[in-house]
């Protein structure tokens, strides 16, 4: 069988995931499946994690844990809810948080990333990440109850990896395990560390045990950090592509705008300091460059399991970021102390960044009343700066946890009386929106449809907000524009609000002679029977 499969033949060329459909085995029953783990030379999986009606990855979240401890994954699952505690409620309500790790595996240069999950998660995750830009194909090995349960699937698992590790090609090939494998205890720290001296990194990325895709980027962003830290420990390594910095560099944790940086690198330099690499990083290399560093600056305060390594490795850590006038001038003042700089450096530095600003901020003011909210990780830093912009700014949500890392950004907020929501859901994100009628939404996909059709003007924070410069003087500015342009946005609303007033909502919407009655018993039937089909639908993508 050729388990592993793209639609070009090629793992670093762009395209889909392809479903090996000649793999497919008849489905057993019970016994048969018993039978064939009991007879199995390979590791052993979880048999109930893909039986009966709770089973395979329509099963509950509570079903699925229970399912992966049997499997022998209770420590991973218990350092998962240590490093991403899920707050107050469940989960928050976002995309498949394994999109998280395949993002950073398919962001880097000479990886190559394979899922092993269910077939119908493999292709909303690929067909979303082709959406965000990615350019290489994502392998995929596909499964039946059969190959689950004997242990096939780790075999095909491992020719896959064989297949791929070659030097020419890869530094790293990434295997991310699903809910279901997860689940059902596929061993990926089996796989060998290297093959060919290409190196091999499995992780386990269900969303059962990661709450958000955030989050799922330290899960890759640690894994690759410890392998890098030991391969260091060992002897010499390869320096970054462009060469040593002369001067103690600061890493940088969390995704950013590419312009932000450059601009944190000239904050740094009246320091004596630069910036390193920003983790996750675009090449393996990188990832040394990263923990040869003088401090790591958790710029994304959920990184919990890279900031380990990086304090394994001897590095201190500083959180929030050089956002907005006060932002800066605290995170100068920390960075600076982490380094062991003069403090005649660091208020010279202060005084030369600090009033350019200030003169942005004041250049480009926000006048309105605002509520935010978001995935990202970045809300607490945006908020900040909206802040400082002169916004009325009532409430930030993020579904991130909350971390020491962040504890500056919150302090400073709830002083300015914002109320900081972490692992912030959906209902509570939409409830601001309707205790406070902000003038401004800012917020993911939901919030803003919510925010329009009570005729307030929205923006969706992913691809509007997070995507722009937030840091030093470039950031100071970079706002205003945008969101000025959205508040200015009222009046269209109101226009568009009274135009189409009358017209009804909901079971009631449109022009009726007699109006329509509500029957909220027929939709709850509907409802039901409706999850029932989709139930079995999915257990049937199983077999």
């Amino acid at each position: 069988m050729n388990a592993f499969r793209t639609s070009d033949g090629e793992a670093n060329v762009g395209g889909e995931v392809e479903y090996d459909s000649a793999a497919s085995a008849p489905m057993m029953n019970d016994a048969d499946l018993l039978r064939g783990a009991a007879s199995s030379s390979t590791p052993a999986i979880n048999v109930a994690a893909t039986q009966g009606d709770g089973a395979g990855c329509h099963a509950g979240k509570d079903e699925m844990r229970r399912a992966a401890a049997a499997a022998g994954k209770s420590d991973l699952l218990d350092q998962y809810a240590k490093d991403y505690p899920a707050g107050p409620h469940d989960q928050p309500q976002s995309m498949c948080p394994a999109f998280g790790s395949l993002r950073v595996g398919l962001r880097m240069r000479r990886t190559a990333t394979v899922l092993s999950g269910s077939a119908c998660c493999v292709y909303g995750l690929t067909f979303t990440s082709h959406f965000y830009g990615a350019r290489r194909s994502v392998g995929y090995v596909p499964f039946n109850s059969e190959t689950l349960v004997t242990g096939k699937l780790f075999e095909d698992i491992r020719d896959a990896v064989y297949k791929l590790a070659e030097p020419a090609n890869y530094d790293a090939v990434v295997i991310i395990n699903l809910c279901v494998p997860t689940a059902s205890g596929v061993p990926l720290k089996l796989l060998p560390n290297q093959i060919n001296g290409v190196r091999i990194i499995g992780i386990d990325v269900p969303g059962f045990g990661v709450p958000t895709h955030a989050e799922a980027k330290d899960v890759l962003a640690a894994a690759m950090l410890k392998y890098a830290r030991e391969e260091a420990e060992q002897g010499p390594v390869l320096a970054p592509r462009g060469g040593k910095s002369g001067r103690p560099t600061v890493a940088l944790l969390g995704e950013m705008f590419p312009a932000d940086p450059i601009g944190i690198g000239m904050l740094l330099e009246p320091l004596g300091l630069a910036a390193g690499p920003v983790v996750p990083t675009r090449e393996w290399r990188e990832l040394y460059g990263a923990l040869d560093c003088a401090a790591a600056a958790a710029i994304h305060p959920f990184y919990t399991a890279s900031i380990r390594e990086f304090q394994t490795a001897g590095r201190p850590i500083v959180g929030s970021a050089p956002v907005g006038h006060d932002g800066t001038a605290a995170w100068l003042d920390a960075i600076g102390e982490a380094c062991s700089v003069a403090r005649e450096k660091i208020d010279a530095a202060k005084n030369k960044i600090l009033p350019a600003i200030r003169g942005a901020l004041a250049k480009m003011p926000v006048e309105g009343r605002i509520t935010l909210s978001g995935y990202e990780g970045s809300e607490l830093l945006v908020a900040r700066l909206l802040v400082e912009s002169g916004a009325d700014l009532r409430y930030v949500g993020t579904a991130c946890p909350r971390t020491a890392w962040s504890e500056a950004d919150r302090t400073w907020l709830e002083a300015k009386g914002v109320s900081v929501t972490y692992r912030a859901s959906l209902e509570q994100d939409i409830a601001a929106v309707e205790e406070f009628k902000p003038d401004l939404a800012i917020g993911t996909t939901p919030v803003v449809q919510k925010a329009k059709q009570m005729a307030i003007p929205a923006l969706y924070f992913t691809n509007l907000i997070s995507a722009r410069p937030l840091m030093g003087p470039a950031g100071a500015g970079s706002l205003a524009q945008v969101v000025n342009a959205a508040l200015s946005g009222k009046s269209r609303f109101d226009e568009m609000q009274a135009f189409f007033g009358g017209v009804g909502e909901g079971y009631a919407a449109g022009i009726w002679e007699t109006l329509p009655e509500d029957k909220p018993l027929f939709r709850a039937e509907q409802k039901r029977r409706l999850e029932k089909e989709a139930k079995k639908r999915k257990a049937e993508e199983m077999i």
